[in-house]
């Protein structure tokens, strides 16, 4: 394996979808491989470090769902989540158990392309020591805005790239709210004209949770009615 290419992890019980997707991916530049169900994509994850995983939804035994929200417990690995179901509320469940974006089938090759390195770019860099890091604090919580790093109570608190970018973006605005569309349009969250505002909504309360003392009654991270959200920190 090439060491800087991205590394991409396709999930799906289906065998034809599951090759069409690692030819094409592989022939667009990356490094991909394969796992015909939930159990077979940890023991790849258990040996090997990815950069993203395109996940089915809907897999015998173990749905796509459980297994983005269990893989979440340990693991901020960018997911785009493939489903067959085409209604805006199950994109947002999606989103609730984890996923960074969705794709719905049948799909063009050229737009998971398109949303796959659009989401590798939101991938913060870590561990660049030579960055200067400029934190946020709100209360027990801290935000490098460089390194894309939230801290509570100094530890570490794994962020899907979506939400890093929705707290880059709030940071760079402290005390101003922002819109939904704003968001959306900046970060890539919830882009689907169809759910989008709802799915901004949906990352803000995964956020609250993350940071927030009661996140039913936010301090850092607050709703400003009729114009959308605002970051307040200490």
């Amino acid at each position: 394996m090439v060491a800087d290419t991205p590394h991409i992890l396709v999930v799906d019980d289906d065998d034809r979808l599951r090759a069409l997707l690692k030819k094409y991916l592989s022939d667009n530049g990356f490094v991909v491989l394969s796992a015909t169900d939930a159990q077979n994509a940890r023991d790849k994850l258990a040996s090997l470090a990815f950069d993203l995983i395109v996940l089915d939804l809907m897999m015998p035994g173990e749905s796509g769902l459980d297994f983005a929200a269990d893989l979440r417990k340990t693991s901020d690995v960018p997911i785009l989540m493939l489903t067959a179901m085409g209604e805006a509320q199950d994109r947002i469940r999606g989103l609730e158990h984890g996923a960074d974006d969705y794709l719905t089938k049948p799909f063009e090759p050229r737009e998971l392309l398109l949303r796959v390195n659009n989401i590798l770019k939101r991938v913060p860099q870590r561990g660049d020591d030579t960055q200067t890091s400029a934190v946020i604090t709100m209360g027990a919580a801290s935000f490098d805005t460089e390194r894309g790093v939230l801290k509570v109570d100094g530890q570490p608190v794994r962020l899907t790239t979506v939400e890093v970018q929705l707290l880059k973006v709030l940071a760079e605005r402290p005390g101003e709210p922002l819109s939904r569309d704003d968001l959306i349009e900046r970060t890539g969250a919830g882009a689907d004209a169809n759910s989008g505002g709802r799915a901004v909504d949906v990352q803000v309360t995964r956020l609250r949770r993350k940071i927030e003392t009661d996140p039913k009654l936010p301090r850092y991270l607050q709703t400003v009615r009729g114009k959308g959200y605002v970051l307040m920190p200490d």
